[in-house]
């Protein structure tokens, strides 16, 4: 598996977590990265990207203002800081990756991690 999402867990509605998404075996510097998440019954979604350059982020509208996508390049991680989290952000988060341009759709990435499940309840 290329990439390695961590992170999730419980949490209460208005708490914080921050999802990691780890590459082996190739680098992230190069890459446009998006997380993606899915709960169960709906369609998987987009949540963030962000371009190879860092020039460039897209939010899903539900998530601006409470989520921010970021990279550590001499980490070779990228990751997803969540705050004000709420029950409808309850899902199995993915992390991909792909050498072309940040695009919200989940049909343009190459590289997938397994989900790390976030769950939002009191």
């Amino acid at each position: 598996v290329p990439l390695q999402a961590s992170g999730g867990g419980l949490v209460q509605p208005g708490g914080s977590l921050r999802l990691s998404c780890a590459a082996s075996g190739f680098t992230l510097d190069d890459s446009a990265v998006g997380w993606f998440r899915q709960a169960p019954g709906k369609e998987r979604e987009v949540v963030s990207c962000i371009s190879s350059s860092d020039t460039s982020t897209y939010y899903t509208e539900s998530v601006k203002g409470r989520f921010t996508i970021s990279r550590d390049n001499a980490r070779n991680t990228v990751y997803l800081q969540m705050n004000s989290l709420k029950s409808e952000d309850t899902a199995a988060y993915y992390c991909a990756a792909q050498k072309g341009l940040a695009t919200p759709s989940w049909l343009d990435y190459d590289y997938w991690g397994q989900g790390t499940l976030v769950t939002v309840s009191s």
